[in-house]
């Protein structure tokens, strides 16, 4: 069976599930709505300068992979958190159940390294973000990148401190609209569509590198599986044995969702400048949305694209910074119990807190590049864990053995393996 055959047969089950019980309900909507909104935040912003530096056809390939990869790489965690023999149990319990207490310290190891990455770009983005405003529309002198930075950083410290039901309010404010202002700038710009991205035909060569650079933004870009645990035990829960269709369905519907919108703001944005500009947006370290506001004179794009990218990043921030968070209290709470110590919470919290202000601080004053950082770094680790693992299991686990040869694992493994290998190309330009 083909992996085209294999969607679109899953497709059919999502529209054809004639059980009463397995019929499509707010819940299912629910969550739907809750994967595509924690895939589309700032890595988003992102893609475009990515995707478009490199002419119209390793855009076309990225398109055409956007759907099938996503899908089928989260579909590929979500049995692996299904293939448990206790119902209910989230990622760490299961990696502890099928390859013993040492695997699960080293996955919640590499979920932390996942995500402590993505944080440290957000804070790098958010500067920028507000730099280029305050410079470009405002026109006022920024303070010193080491100075702005704080200030940021510790506005957001002042919504984490009020607790993580109010960071999941404020993330829930933001989500929607940003989505819906998105979609909006993309059809604003249609008029403004060119033909230059058609002129710029790279050799094989080029296209090649391109591509295997794209690759991780790309993963990066569609990537939720910080939320996957949690919906696959809501799925468990509330399905029981017909947990695992349930979730195909509604993991099919939210990838079809966030594929098209994403990649129509892509094609929108990529369509309305040339690749030099693209490369200058990179070289400024700065969002499509704040290069956007700067280039276009129109005073509604000048201040709605910049705001909008600020308020992504810090949405995105906010959730990632849960999640860094929780990663760590792990780590330091194993280590103490590994030591025979006491896990005192509210110190380890303090302890995780001033670490990654600390780290998050020093990043955006250092400003390193920020699609580097994710071809280089967050692209690959999430590759290990959403692409590589799952497969691995297929191979190891016998509760798994039954989706072996799919053709679909093929496609699976090969991108993975060419967003890990980024990290190499990044230490032999060195």
């Amino acid at each position: 069976m083909s992996t085209s055959t294999e969607i679109m047969r899953t497709s059919a089950e999502t529209t054809a599930l004639g059980n009463p019980t397995l019929s499509w309900n707010r819940h299912d909507t629910r969550w739907m709505l809750g994967l595509f909104a924690t895939a589309i935040g700032a890595g988003t912003l992102f893609l475009p300068i990515d995707a478009g530096r490199g002419g119209f056809w390793p855009l076309i390939v990225m398109a055409v992979l956007a759907l099938p990869m996503t899908y089928l790489a989260h579909r590929g965690l979500c049995r692996f958190i299904l293939s448990s023999s206790k119902p209910g149990s989230d990622i760490t319990e299961v990696v502890q159940e099928h390859f013993g207490a040492l695997a699960g310290k080293l996955i919640t190891l590499l979920y932390f390294f996942t995500i402590l990455p993505i944080l440290l770009l957000y804070g790098v983005g958010m500067t920028n973000t507000v730099q280029s405003f305050m410079v470009h529309q405002i026109g006022m002198e920024p303070p010193p990148r080491i100075l702005l930075s704080l200030a940021l950083l510790l506005c957001l410290m002042g919504i984490i401190k009020l607790g993580e039901q109010m960071v999941v309010r404020v993330m829930g404010w933001l989500v929607y609209p940003f989505v819906l202002v998105m979609i909006g700038i993309g059809l604003y710009l249609a008029p403004e569509w060119n033909g230059a991205i058609m002129h710029q035909v790279p050799n094989a060569g080029q296209f090649s590198i391109t591509l295997w650079l794209s690759i991780p933004v790309l993963v990066f870009s569609f990537n939720h599986s910080p939320v996957i645990s949690r919906f696959v035990v809501a799925q468990e829960h509330r399905y029981g044995k017909e947990a695992e269709s349930r979730v195909d369905a509604i993991e099919m519907r939210a990838a079809m969702m966030m594929t098209a919108v994403v990649m129509f703001f892509v094609f929108s944005c990529v369509f309305s400048l040339s690749p030099s500009e693209l490369n200058a947006a990179k070289e400024q370290n700065i969002s499509i949305l704040s290069y956007l506001g700067n280039r276009f004179q129109n005073p509604l794009m000048a201040y709605l694209a910049p705001t909008v990218a600020f308020v992504a990043i810090t949405k995105s921030f906010l959730g990632h910074y849960l999640g860094a968070r929780e990663g760590l209290n792990g780590l330091i709470a194993q280590h103490l119990r590994g030591q025979g110590k006491a896990a005192d919470s509210k110190v380890i919290n303090r302890t995780s807190a001033l670490f990654m202000f600390a780290a998050v601080w020093i990043a955006a004053t250092l400003n390193p590049s920020i699609l580097g950082m994710i071809e280089s770094l967050c692209g690959p680790i999430i590759a290990m864990l959403l692409f590589i693992m799952p497969m691995y299991a297929i191979r190891k686990i016998p509760a798994m053995r039954k989706y072996a040869g799919q053709p679909s694992n093929v496609l699976v493994v090969f991108v993975g393996a060419v967003a890990i290998s980024a990290i190499f190309y990044s230490l032999l330009s060195l």
